[in-house]
């Protein structure tokens, strides 16, 4: 494993295609060879069966003409019934009969015989019957035997073409592994040079309709969705800078107000009234524990923490919050019973106190508070229905193209107003996440007056 992972692929793509090759060339000259072998020795024993054909004519005609044979290097022996030799080539003169095989019947048998009559060498014998009389004669005729190669010129030529094939096989394979992987090398090329600073470049994708094209498309979509996450990251970076920017104002505004304050008690101690001096760092000190406050529902919410979820009561809830802490604005509400919701009573709570807060802050006169539900169906969302929480103000209202700014953090569209009457522009922000982590929205709707905040979430299950 570890030396093939110091190979490139190129080089692996080239050796194996260079192993097939020449493994195949190799059983192909090899089947050339046997088939050229096979051929040339039918041929050979053709002749060798005519030559000892035109001798058994002659036995059986009763007489033998010499030569037997004018090929060199062919020999014939004529055999009688008793197994001895009646006439043979010159070589073969005084040796007893050159194989121990018959033909059977009329056939015409062959073999190779090594040895005997022949020393240090093999010839292919063929026996055909001669029929002398009222005697069966046989008639050998031989040839040397022909080697597996044929001829080395012959074996030559094949090998040579084996080789050669073997070799433009492998070329071949490394000019397509090469092409195949150039545009690998682009893609490598290419994403080597993209950093923080380039994130919108994309790596080339090949005109083709391989893995390698299906590979940069993929490539590129992910360098698609790591280029919108750093957006994501950079975005939430600037909004995390603005973020401590508005929280230092707003931090530093109430402190240094009250250090002024402290300071001149400080140096006309006997001309301080610790009453009045209260009186105007109190709402300061509230103004910077609702910021702190603020904040700490801000983390929780951005931590992902689930709340617990209890059924609630949200004609109940609100009706409680109103008791509890009646605005300073005359209230008409309008409270449907029964309306339950699976939630976290205590973000709930924060919801409604956030939503109120803000009416009674724009409000001229009145804040309209209406509980109800919206009918289930077969086109409701959620499928048991929805419970919705509107509250309303009869004061300015939100332009239509900021309705959707209202709802980010540190956002405040009435720079005019003072410190202390002011939020910190975190209350709608804080709400609407709320909202969307219980499983609900929260949007600014279209209204006769002021600003309409509607607030839906799923009904509990049976409601």
């Amino acid at each position: 494993m570890s030396v093939g992972r110091g190979i490139s692929i190129t080089t692996r793509v080239t050796l194996f295609t260079g192993a097939v090759a020449t493994l195949l060339t190799v059983l192909l000259a090899l089947a050339i060879m046997t088939a050229i072998d096979h051929y040339v020795l039918e041929n050979a024993k053709e002749e060798i069966s005519a030559a000892g054909g035109r001798v058994a004519a002659e036995v059986e005609q009763g007489r033998v003409e010499y030569p037997l044979v004018g090929h060199p290097g062919r020999n014939v022996q004529v055999v009688d019934a008793r197994g001895q030799v009646v006439a043979s080539t010159p070589e073969l003169q005084g040796k007893p009969p050159m194989a121990a095989f018959a033909p059977k019947g009329k056939h015409v048998t062959s073999s190779v015989v090594c040895g005997g009559d022949f020393p240090r060498r093999c010839e292919i014998v063929v026996a055909q019957r001669a029929q002398r009389g009222n005697e069966q004669w046989t008639v050998y005729a031989s040839s040397p035997a022909i080697p597996v190669w044929v001829d080395p010129w012959v074996a030559g030529t094949v090998g040579t073409g084996a080789a050669l094939t073997a070799i433009i096989i492998t070329y071949l394979g490394l000019r397509t592994a090469k092409a195949s992987l150039r545009p690998v090398t682009a893609i490598r090329a290419e994403l080597d040079e993209i950093n923080e600073d380039s994130a919108g470049r994309r790596v080339p994708v090949p005109p083709t309709t391989d893995e390698i094209h299906d590979l940069a498309e993929s490539v590129n979509h992910t360098l698609a969705r790591l280029h919108t996450a750093l957006l994501q990251r950079q975005a939430a970076l600037d909004r995390q800078r603005q973020i401590v920017a508005d929280v230092s104002h707003d931090l530093r505004t109430p402190m240094t107000a009250m250090r002024a304050e402290v300071e001149d008690a400080m140096l006309a101690p006997l001309e301080t009234n610790v009453t009045e001096l209260c009186t105007v760092v109190l709402p300061r000190l509230n103004r910077l524990e609702a910021i702190a406050r603020d904040l700490l529902t801000v983390a929780v919410l951005d931590s992902g923490m689930p709340g617990e979820e209890e059924l609630v009561d949200l004609s109940e809830l609100v009706d409680s919050e109103l008791s509890a802490r009646p605005p300073a604005k005359r209230v008409d509400s309008a409270l449907e019973p029964g309306v339950h919701v699976l939630a976290d009573r205590a973000r709930l709570t924060r919801l409604v106190i956030n939503l109120v807060d803000n009416a009674e802050r724009y409000a001229d006169t009145v804040i309209g508070v209406v509980v109800r539900r919206e009918p289930d169906g077969p086109h409701a969302d959620p499928p048991y229905g929805t419970a919705v929480l509107e509250v309303v103000d009869d004061g300015p209202g939100v332009d239509p193209d900021k309705r959707e700014l209202v709802f980010q953090r540190f956002v405040r569209l009435d720079p005019a107003r003072t410190a202390v009457a002011g939020g910190a522009g975190l209350g709608l922000a804080i709400a609407r996440q709320i909202a969307e982590a219980e499983g609900g929205t929260l949007r600014i709707e279209d209204s006769s007056r002021g600003a309409r905040l509607v607030l839906r979430l799923p009904l509990a299950r049976g409601e």
